[in-house]
C-alpha cells in the first residue's frame, strides 16, 4: 500500500518536474540566442563601420614635371607640393581667389606630393614630361565620396562646400574620381592624415613582440610545468608556489604594465617603446596561462605510460623526455597559443611602458620603437576625423582576423592530435 502510494506520488510530480526541465532547457537556448544576438550585433557594426577603410578615393592628375620647379641636382628636396598646386590650378582655371584656390589645394591629400617626389626618384628621365597620376584624395573627399558625409544639407553643416562639391562632380563627370583597393592601409605605418594611415607598422610590432613572448614564454612555462609535476615534491613550497601561479593568471594585464615600468625600464634602463620589452611583459602575463594548460596536459597522460617506461629501464628523465612530454606535447600548444592570442588582444600592460607613442616608421628589429596593433586601435579611436572612425573599426577587423585564426589554430591542433585514453 505504501509502495504504491510513493509510485502515486512520484508519477503526480512528473508533469510538474517535465515542465520545470523544458523551461531549463528554452532558458539555455534562450541564453545562447542572445549572446549571439549580441555578437553577430557587435560584428556587424564593427564591419558597417570598417569595411569602407579597405577603399581608398583617388584623383587623376596630369602633371607636367616642369624642369624650372625641379631641378636635376635636389630631386629629393624640390617642389613637389607646387607642382600638384600647379596642375590644379590648370584643371581649375576658375579658383582666383586665395580662398579658392586653398580650398581646391584641400581636396587633395599631401601624400601626392611623396607620391610624385617617389616617382621623380626612381625615374628622373620623367623630368620634363606630362604624366597621369593618381593620387590619394583629402578625407573628407573620401568620407564624400563613400557617403559618410551628406550632400544635401546646408553648406555650414558639411565639412565641403559647394564649390568643391561643383570641382569634384566635374572630376566625376571626367573619369578622374574613383575608389580602389586601399593597399596603403596594408603597407605603411601611422600618419596624422587619416588617407595615409596604415596598419604595417603596429602589425610589425606586434609580430616582433609576439616572438620575444613565444621565444620566452614556452620553453619557460613547459619547463616549469614538467619540474612542478613530474619532479617537485610535494610539500608545503610547492602549494605555495602553485596558488600563487594560479593568483597570477587572474592579475589584471595593467598590473604587469607597472612591473615592466618599474624593472625593465627604471631599473634596467632597456629602451621604451620597444617591442623586447613589450616581449618581456607579455611573457609575464603569459607563463601562467601556459604552466597551467601544460600542467593539465602532463595530468592527462595515464599513469600507465610513466610505469612502462620505468619498468623497462628508463630513467625518470628519459621517462618524462622519450614518453611523457611528446604525449602531453599538443595540449601545451594549444595552451600556448590560446595564451599567445590573449597577449596578442592586450593593450593596458604595452600603454604603461610606452608603447602608445606615435610611430611612423616601420620597425626593423626588436629595440626598434614601434607600437602594437590594440594600441594603434586605441589611438585611431581617440582621433576627432571621421575618417579615422572607418580605420579604427578596420583594425579591429584585422586583429579580430588574427585572434580567430590562432583560436582555430589551437582547436585544429587538439582535434588532430589529441589523444583519447
Amino acid at each position: 500500500m505504501r509502495k504504491q502510494r510513493a509510485i502515486d506520488i512520484v508519477n503526480q510530480s512528473l508533469p510538474r518536474r517535465y515542465r520545470s526541465e523544458r523551461r531549463f532547457k528554452w532558458y539555455g537556448i534562450a541564453a545562447i540566442a542572445a549572446s549571439i544576438a549580441f555578437l553577430s550585433l557587435l560584428f556587424i557594426s564593427i564591419f558597417a563601420n570598417g569595411y569602407s577603410a579597405f577603399w581608398q578615393t583617388y584623383i587623376q592628375l596630369e602633371v607636367h614635371f616642369d624642369p624650372e620647379i625641379i631641378e636635376q641636382d635636389s630631386l629629393a628636396t624640390a617642389n613637389y607640393q607646387g607642382l600638384v598646386k600647379k596642375t590644379l590650378r590648370d584643371m581649375f582655371p576658375e579658383a582666383k581667389s586665395r580662398r579658392d584656390k586653398r580650398q581646391l589645394y584641400s581636396m587633395v591629400s599631401g601624400g601626392a606630393t611623396f607620391q610624385l617626389r617617389d616617382a621623380a626618384l626612381t625615374d628622373p628621365k620623367i623630368i620634363g614630361e606630362t604624366l597621369s597620376i593618381w593620387v590619394p584624395a583629402d578625407d573628407d573627399v573620401d568620407m564624400l565620396v563613400k557617403g559618410h558625409i551628406e550632400r544635401n544639407v546646408p553648406e555650414g553643416e558639411r565639412r565641403l562646400n559647394d564649390q568643391q562639391l561643383k570641382w569634384l562632380d566635374a572630376l566625376a563627370a571626367q573619369g578622374k574620381l574613383e575608389k580602389r583597393f586601399n593597399t596603403v592601409f596594408f603597407s605603411v605605418g601611422d600618419s596624422r592624415e587619416p588617407e595615409l594611415a596604415g596598419i604595417w607598422g603596429a602589425v610589425m610590432g606586434s609580430f616582433f613582440t609576439l616572438v620575444v613572448t613565444l621565444l620566452l614564454s614556452f620553453p619557460i612555462g613547459v619547463a616549469a610545468a614538467v619540474y612542478l609535476e613530474e619532479f617537485a615534491p610535494k610539500n608545503r613550497w610547492t602549494d605555495l608556489i602553485e596558488i600563487n601561479i594560479n593568483n597570477l593568471a587572474a592579475v589584471p594585464s595593467i598590473v604587469f604594465g607597472l612591473l615592466g615600468l618599474a624593472v625593465f625600464l627604471n631599473f634596467f634602463n632597456l629602451p621604451r617603446s620597444a617591442p623586447v620589452v613589450g616581449g618581456l611583459v607579455l611573457t609575464l602575463m603569459t607563463l601562467p596561462t601556459i604552466i597551467i594548460a601544460s600542467r593539465s596536459a602532463l595530468q592527462s597522460v595515464p599513469p600507465s605510460i610513466r610505469e612502462a617506461a620505468l619498468g623497462v629501464g628508463a630513467s625518470k628523465m628519459q621517462m618524462v623526455a622519450h614518453h611523457v612530454l611528446p604525449l602531453a606535447l599538443p595540449g601545451m600548444l594549444t595552451g600556448t597559443i590560446i595564451g599567445m592570442a590573449r597577449a596578442l588582444g592586450e593593450t593596458a600592460p604595452l600603454l604603461m611602458i610606452g608603447m602608445v607613442a606615435f610611430i611612423v616608421d616601420i620597425p626593423g628589429g626588436f629595440t626598434d620603437p614601434s607600437t602594437a596593433l590594440p594600441v594603434q586601435v586605441y589611438l585611431w579611436a581617440d582621433s576627432p576625423e571621421r575618417a579615422f572612425v572607418e580605420r579604427t573599426s578596420a583594425a579591429i577587423m584585422v586583429l579580430l582576423a588574427f585572434l580567430i585564426t590562432m583560436n582555430a589554430a589551437a582547436i585544429i591542433l587538439r582535434k588532430k592530435f589529441e589523444r583519447r585514453w
